[in-house]
């Protein structure tokens, strides 16, 4: 796809002929395939090069109520498909650590929905009771992670993939949804003002600033709510402590490099990987992907390579 930006739309641009809804235009030394109206120009197009048929444009599709390219990957699927953000090989530790831990989430009915093109967009969620996190939310469904890559942003791919779960947990019978948020961005935490123009609301809040936010499909029962373990992000032990679950891909090759780095430097750091839902839904944080204590105070959820973490440390390479 050739996506047209108000920066690059000085180019003149001349309609040749319409079809339906999509108008074939001249851009520049392509044609173009745009949905028929004028938003369209600085939106969504394919081109055309005159030797094979126009690609589908996503932004007419929608017009005209067609499905997205979008593939569920599940047990059966999952050897052969993508789903890291930004790993392309099967045999890094990292897409072999989250395979396994999405194959044993779909046990406990996980959804990960993708983008039919690699690494480019996908959601993540599981009925609350099954979540790795420390929450009360009976009926509800957990998003453990809704990411957009940069360059797809500002086209609607993270409102159509938080439609397609609304519409799942609707058909599932869940009484809503829920997902961390706080107003300051942090890795793993969606953006408050997106979840409140998708008509979420904050329920909860833990002392270190994290929220939990929840869409109710109905007005009855019990709102979600941290568990007091996590509602106070505090633990007994000093220097640098991070708990962190296989959730996230990078876990895999980073906390051993940190690890072996605050050996070398002598750094007192103790790495708690949670390996059981039991444990995770009764960590003292309401991130359990990737959380960070220093001397009993919770610091940061922000994934750390070797130079951060010296950064951090005040310690130099």
């Amino acid at each position: 796809f050739l996506r047209l930006t108000r920066a690059t739309i000085d180019i003149p641009v001349t309609v040749c002929y319409s079809i339906g809804v999509a108008s074939f235009v001249r851009w520049g030394e392509m044609v173009l395939v745009c949905p028929y109206n004028e938003r369209s120009i600085a939106g969504c197009c394919a081109f055309y090069d005159g030797s094979s048929a126009p690609l589908r444009c996503r932004a007419a599709e929608k017009q005209r109520g067609i499905a997205m390219e979008y593939i569920r990957v599940t047990e059966e699927n999952i050897e052969k498909e993508h789903i890291c953000c930004a790993i392309s090989s099967n045999r890094d530790v990292q897409v072999v650590s989250k395979k396994a831990w999405l194959t044993e989430r779909f046990r406990d009915g996980l959804v990960f929905l993708k983008s039919a093109e690699r690494g480019k967009f996908f959601i993540e969620y599981i009925p609350a009771e099954m979540a790795w996190v420390p929450i009360w939310a009976e009926g509800y469904m957990y998003i453990d992670c809704l990411w957009v890559a940069g360059s797809m942003k500002g086209h609607g791919y993270s409102s159509d993939l938080l439609d397609a779960c609304i519409e799942d947990s609707k058909r599932k019978g869940k009484r809503g949804l829920c997902i961390l948020a706080a107003a300051k961005k942090r890795p793993f935490l969606a953006d408050p003002k997106f979840l409140e123009h998708k008509g979420f609301r904050r329920c909860d809040e833990a002392e270190n600033g994290i929220g939990l936010w929840h869409l109710a499909f109905a007005q009855d029962g019990e709102l979600p709510r941290f568990r007091e373990c996590a509602k106070h992000p505090h633990i007994e032990e000093k220097g640098f402590v991070l708990y962190y679950t296989s959730q996230c891909p990078f876990n895999a090759k980073y906390v051993p490099i940190l690890e072996e780095t605050a050996r070398e430097k002598a750094i007192p750091f103790r790495a708690i990987h949670l390996q059981s839902r039991e444990e995770a839904q009764n960590a003292p944080t309401p991130v359990t992907t990737y959380a960070v204590f220093l001397d009993g105070e919770y610091l940061t959820n922000e994934q750390m390579n070797e130079s951060r973490f010296l950064k951090l440390t005040g310690k130099a390479l």
